[in-house]
């Protein structure tokens, strides 16, 4: 088989496993805008605080100990414990469930009704404040996140591979994992909202508010659910991606990266999110595998959007979104 061939084959395996990732912060946006029709422009930075949230309870880090520290001059920035990943994910979990609670009470409550243009810009302001409260609550250094989860090249892969091409690939332990997670999280997610009451009631609110109201739903449960499902979510790509990168504020940032997907799988499905991350990931690196060096490289930065965008002009509402017909 031609070397190209064989290299290419890699890269298909690598963009498939990058897909995985960007679907995981996908997934929030469509929880969110699917059940309150709101694009939750904080999806991003819930993951970056999710996972500072982790770093800091398993470290035993003092919340606010900058805040602290300034104030009285006394260094607590430890209270001298580690607690286990699998407690400190399920106490972040809270936190985040908690977070979801205040988002609802304090801000949307009070915006039932508005223009959904309020509503985005709404989720920017929210983006920005938690992005400072999350510096000022751990601190803005780099943090390394480890909750036990396999890195390195997977030396199963890597032997068949040589076995049957004379060529090791290369692919990450971590990368698998995510894609196992995101599998799990995805048929968990289309259960419960195909057949669970609060997943039918979830379904309900956004295909009218009004209607759901009418047979006794209650909007304000059913938004702390969905809320406190993305920040789960948001939780799970923190992980993954904290785990790779690092706990930084460029993990906020990754929030870009699942616009081009929404695009393409569509902002109400979920299985449109996987879809579309998977094309988007295995794109971007066979592109920039084939035609980046012809064009000087770093083409990885801008292909999601071009295709994104080439793909809106033909299908607007993306592969598995729905078409939205009003009537006049």
């Amino acid at each position: 088989m031609p070397d190209q061939l064989v290299y290419a084959m890699e890269v298909f395996l690598n963009g498939l496993m990058s897909g995985v990732l960007y679907s995981l912060v996908a997934l929030g946006f469509v929880l969110i805008y699917k059940a309150s029709g709101i694009f939750n422009y904080a999806q991003g930075v819930m993951a970056l605080f999710a996972a500072l949230t982790l770093v800091g309870i398993m470290e035993g880090e003092v919340p606010f100990a900058h805040l602290i520290r300034g104030a009285t001059g006394i260094d607590v920035s430890h209270f001298g414990w580690h607690v286990p990943a699998v407690l400190a994910i399920v106490l972040t979990g809270v936190v985040m469930v908690l977070f979801a609670w205040l988002v609802q009470k304090l801000i949307f409550r009070h915006l039932v009704g508005q223009d959904p243009i309020i509503l985005f810009m709404a989720t920017i302001g929210l983006a920005y404040f938690l992005e400072g409260f999350g510096d000022i609550m751990w601190g803005s250094e780099i943090k390394k996140l480890d909750v036990g989860l396999p890195q390195g090249i997977n030396s199963l892969i890597d032997r068949t591979t040589d076995g049957w091409f004379g060529y090791g690939f290369f692919i990450d332990n971590l990368d698998i994992v995510a894609t196992i997670v995101a599998a799990i999280l995805v048929v968990a997610l289309v259960l419960f909202s195909q057949y669970t009451k609060h997943g039918r009631a979830m379904r309900a609110v956004a295909d009218d508010h009004q209607a759901a109201l009418s047979v006794g739903i209650g909007l304000n449960f059913i938004w702390v659910m969905v809320w406190s499902l993305a920040g789960f979510v948001a939780l799970v790509a923190g992980i993954m991606w904290g785990t790779k990168s690092g706990v930084q504020f460029s993990l906020s940032l990754i929030a870009l990266k699942a616009l081009p997907v929404l695009m393409l799988g569509g902002f109400t499905s979920i299985p449109g999110a996987i879809v579309g991350g998977l094309i988007i990931g295995v794109g971007e690196k066979l592109f920039e595998f084939w035609v980046g060096p012809m064009v000087g490289g770093a083409t990885e930065n801008w292909f999601a959007y071009v295709l994104a965008l080439l793909f809106l002009v033909f299908r607007p509402q993306g592969l598995f979104g729905e078409k939205i017909i009003e009537r006049v």
